[in-house]
């Protein structure tokens, strides 16, 4: 029988990488689903359900990023003020044109874990919204 230690992962251990993705003309589900996986860690051997161990994500172009079907006029983002009656709906469009960089970051945030964890995760996330000049490994979704 094998008396060795099971290793578990630590936070301070984690070695962690840039990614950088260009995201003009890619579909937003298909490109936030990868990020999403990348910000967790899943992609590294060494993965740890409990512990932050994901690498950080810089995106470029998101106000180019593609919607299939009639999302860009049927889906609604709700928000809420706090005051009765205070709903806000918005559609994918309006939400571009103010913010384009929303778009993508309540995609990712959907995907990640809610709680405090998902919220450290979240904070490794740099979206902007025209190309830019950036360093890291470039990451081809």
């Amino acid at each position: 029988m094998n008396k060795g230690k099971t290793f578990s992962m630590k936070g301070k251990d984690v070695k962690r990488e840039i990614y950088v993705v260009d995201v003009k003309n890619k579909i937003l589900g298909r490109v936030a689903a990868k990020i999403a996986h990348i910000l967790r860690g899943k992609h590294k051997p060494l993965y740890t359900p409990h512990v932050d161990v994901g690498d950080k994500v810089i995106i470029l172009n998101a106000k180019y990023i593609k919607v299939s079907g009639k999302k860009e006029d049927e889906k609604l983002y709700f928000s809420h003020s706090g005051y009765p009656r205070g709903d806000k709906l918005l559609s994918l469009r309006v939400v571009r044109q103010r913010d384009p960089r929303r778009l993508l970051w309540f995609a990712v945030k959907g995907m990640l874990p809610k709680g405090p964890l998902g919220r450290k995760m979240i904070k490794k996330l740099t979206i902007y919204p025209e190309i830019k000049e950036v360093s890291g490994k470039v990451l081809d979704i």
